[in-house]
């Protein structure tokens, strides 16, 4: 049993970790957007799902080109220089959004490289805001206090899903430029009130790490666990960003979105597209998330996080293996609580695999924050195996990188790393 006397936030660190959780809550908002893109942008550009995984892959193919530069700047010039750089590329590429009437059948394309630019702005904001989190308190709370800044990860995410929806599927001839500018319009707003915020910087040391370890680039090559962590979390964002971005899909093609829309539309008279309807059960998931996030943050404060963890990555292989089984409302009711289980992986993940490394804590965090490429990988490879025969089918994708992560989980509690 842990110690819960440990406070959640060192003395003195609270506007930091208020401001820094509310980046969480940014970046949710953005990336549930392309979920709800996905699948509008099928209808829209008449493309394939293949196709479609284009959307994810540029975005989190900026994080893993990112992530690493991003981590030299934050290093060089401090935790606020590097968010303040990370929320211009966000808001300004989401303004852009503005002239896309002039790209005419290259729309798509464009539209595919303001995405990209905008991953780039959230890897920036990612590589400061996780390890900084970490660090605004005593060691024993990290993994509980990253989960509570992540919770509003979530809460944005649930915005991001239901306002998207609202407007793609709701709308007649919905024109995406619009949220987006809007979108460009607060987030530069925010840029400039931060870039007036002073932040305390703090230096990584740890006295288990050499202080040469620090100058070799190879550092972190010494850390096996580290390696298997950055496996393991490469494998979550392969299975959680596949699963958001065909969940719509996934919703209408075994007609429970169908079915669900067909019974509004008996019991209230209301018509509601399909997709809508879709868009809003993600959305529940999504909440379902966030309520995940914030109940193992408070679990983790008796429990070890390792256990939180081995639990968790148990009930996504269990759940996976439901959905595939296809046994109708089972199976798309275990696709729901899938959320749930996933909802601690990344922070705890995360947490436990830069635990200890002093030094190069800030160098392990940018390489860490390289692993939503998984999300690229896993969205195009489910995408391919739902052209190929079903969604139910692409679900075996997710189902292997949860077993990854079982694997992980097991293998370092029984290594009592904490």
């Amino acid at each position: 049993m842990k110690n819960n006397k440990h406070s959640l936030v060192g003395k003195g660190y609270w506007l930091p970790f208020v401001l820094i959780t509310f980046f969480f809550f940014l970046w949710g908002f953005a990336r549930a957007i392309l979920d709800v893109l996905n699948p509008f942008f099928q209808e829209t550009f008449q493309i394939n799902k293949t196709q479609a995984s284009l959307i994810q892959f540029v975005t989190y193919l900026a994080y893993f080109l990112m992530a690493v530069p991003a981590g030299i700047l934050i290093r060089k010039h401090g935790t606020r220089y590097g968010v303040v750089i990370g929320l211009i590329a966000f808001g300004g590429a989401a303004l852009a959004f503005v002239l896309s009437r002039f790209f005419g059948e290259y729309i798509f394309w464009y539209y595919l490289f303001l995405l990209f630019v905008i991953g780039c702005g959230l890897a920036c904001l990612e590589v400061a805001a996780n390890p900084y989190v970490t660090l605004l308190g005593e060691p024993e709370t990290a993994a509980s206090r990253i989960n509570r800044a992540q919770s509003f990860n979530g809460l944005g995410c649930i915005f991001g899903s239901l306002l998207g929806g609202a407007y793609c599927f709701s709308a007649d001839n919905p024109n995406i430029s619009v949220p987006y500018i809007c979108i460009g319009v607060v987030v530069l707003l925010i840029a400039i009130l931060f870039s007036r915020v002073k932040l305390p910087e703090f230096v990584t040391e740890d006295k288990d790490v050499p202080e040469s370890s620090s100058a070799d680039s190879r550092g972190l090559m010494k850390h096996p666990m580290f390696l298997f962590g950055l496996f393991a979390l490469f494998c979550y964002e392969v299975a959680e960003i596949a699963i958001n971005s065909f969940f719509i899909n996934y919703a209408t093609e075994n007609n429970m979105a169908h079915w669900i829309s067909s019974f509004i539309e008996d019991v209230f008279g209301t018509t509601l597209n399909p997709n809508f309807v879709a868009s809003i059960v993600l959305s529940v998931g999504l909440f379902l998330f966030m309520c995940g996030r914030f109940a193992g943050s408070w679990i983790m404060s008796f429990v070890r996080a390792e256990k939180v963890l081995l639990c968790c990555a148990a009930g996504t292989v269990v759940m996976t293996t439901l959905v595939l089984m296809d046994i109708h409302i089972v199976s798309f009711v275990s696709s729901i609580l899938i959320f749930v289980f996933e909802s601690i992986m990344f922070p705890t993940i995360f947490a436990l695999s830069i635990k200890g490394l002093g030094s190069l804590t800030q160098k392990a965090s940018a390489v860490l924050m390289m692993t939503p490429i998984g999300g690229a990988v896993g969205t195009v490879l489910m995408g391919m195996a739902a052209d190929h025969r079903d969604m139910t089918f692409s679900f075996l994708v997710p189902l292997v990188a949860f077993v990854v992560i079982l694997i992980y989980s097991a293998v370092i509690l029984r290594k009592g790393k904490a």
